[in-house]
């Protein structure tokens, strides 16, 4: 059997400075097709990810108000209640991946004005510090709360760090984000526990010990992975305290 072209097939020659009509009309359709197709590979691709939430630095809402500084056992600054809010109790982080713990240890149970920028996602915020001073009077009777306790509960969820689940980064949590989290809690910042189930209608927890004692490397095994774990939780002020005992914990996914 043999072939026998009937007509000139269309073939590019480079010096002659010319492509054939029907060349031109086949690549300009197969990039079409291809652009195309890689905008909805990325589109398929991206819709598989988890939303990264609408947490963020709040730059245009600066923090600077009086309170108290307290160890519970990470820093936290509790804020009087006023005319416009009940009090409140904020976490604390310094800029970087660094927490402030040396500035809390300094003022420790004393009054003092703070600045700096709020990190807020849903009822999660952290204040990224900028500047701590000592002041007087300004919150002279004022007396901090003590924590409530709310019981024992079996929460499931992830562990990750404070700031950056609230919005310094996104995401901020699950492995994309497993190294960042271990920096920052290795720097002092504050973990949360984020949980799939509410306890008075929150979600995120401040984490500490059984014992209300820092949480040190025994957590990094636990991080960026679905776990449930069992603990003791506290409410301070707005804030849920998670006292979690780590000999519960188990790795669910």
């Amino acid at each position: 059997m043999t072939w026998r072209q009937t007509k000139d097939a269309p073939f590019f020659v480079g010096y002659l400075n010319a492509v054939p009509k029907t060349l031109v009309m086949f690549l300009g359709v197969f990039s079409v097709c291809f652009v195309a197709g890689l905008g909805l590979a990325a589109l398929a691709l991206s819709s598989t990810q988890n939303d990264p939430g609408a947490g963020g630095f709040q730059w245009g809402n600066r923090f600077e108000t009086a309170g108290i500084l307290e160890l519970r056992p990470y820093p936290v600054f509790r804020v009087p209640a006023n005319e416009e809010a009940p009090a409140k109790t904020y976490m604390l982080a310094g800029q970087g991946k660094r927490g402030v713990f040396n500035q809390a240890e300094t003022h420790k149970g004393t009054t003092v004005s703070i600045r700096g920028v709020p990190v807020n996602r849903g009822d999660l915020t952290m204040v990224q510090v900028g500047r701590v001073e000592a002041v007087e009077g300004e919150t002279a009777e004022f007396s901090p709360s003590e924590a409530v306790p709310l019981g024992r509960w079996k929460l499931a969820g992830e562990i990750c760090d404070g700031k950056c689940y609230a919005g310094a980064m996104r995401p901020g949590r699950g492995l994309a984000h497993k190294a960042c989290a271990d920096l920052c809690l290795t720097g002092g910042i504050p973990p949360v526990f984020v949980s799939s189930g509410s306890v008075e209608n929150r979600n995120f927890f401040m984490m500490a010990d059984k014992d209300g004692n820092l949480l040190g490397d025994e957590i990094k095994s636990l991080l960026a992975l679905y776990i449930e774990i069992e603990g003791e939780v506290e409410r301070l002020d707005d804030l849920m305290v998670f006292k979690v005992d780590l000999a519960t914990a188990r790795i669910l996914k």
